[in-house]
């Protein structure tokens, strides 16, 4: 009978010390990020106001890291393909990536979908899209694609440079 009481007094200790770390989670203050926020979900941003995109400063790099001189030694110089990769995406060169400059790459994607450029890709454009896409595959206008016409779907691969200089 001893080990019953124990075990509830024991629940009851770790239930009440739950509902006091409970409250002092709600009573925190919390901090909301500064700016406008962004449109609800059916609303469209306002028209006057045009896409915020990050703009470089007067001594960035136009792209990529900075090319080796001529004293430098090779080693040195070379940049890992994950340090290359962020110097894609920080677009300013401040050794940060925010939201807008990892969504940047994006955008011209994202316009090409968006017909009517209210900013909002609805179904039936991505739809278009993908119905263009089909017909332009399916050769011979049968509505069933070969394996030979999905095959011409796939995403052209950019072009690689012929020298890595």
């Amino acid at each position: 009978m001893r080990q019953f009481w124990a075990g509830a007094l024991a629940a009851l200790a770790l239930s009440g010390g739950g509902v006091m770390l409970w409250q002092v989670q709600a009573n925190r203050a919390v901090t909301l990020p500064e700016g406008r926020p962004p449109p609800a979900e059916g609303e469209a941003p306002l028209a006057d106001e045009p896409l915020e995109l990050p703009t470089a400063g007067p001594n960035a790099m136009k792209r990529g890291p900075a090319l080796p001189t001529a004293g430098e030694p090779p080693e040195k110089a070379k940049a890992t393909a994950e340090q290359k990769r962020f110097a894609r995406f920080d677009r300013d060169r401040d050794g940060e990536i925010t939201r807008v400059e990892m969504l940047s790459t994006r955008t011209s994607a994202f316009r090409k979908l968006d017909k009517n450029r209210d900013n909002l890709l609805t179904f039936e454009e991505w739809a278009v899209a993908t119905s263009d896409r089909f017909a332009g595959a399916d050769k011979n206008r049968n509505g069933i694609l070969t394996r030979e016409e999905f095959a011409t779907t796939k995403p052209k691969e950019a072009k690689k440079p012929a020298c890595k200089c």
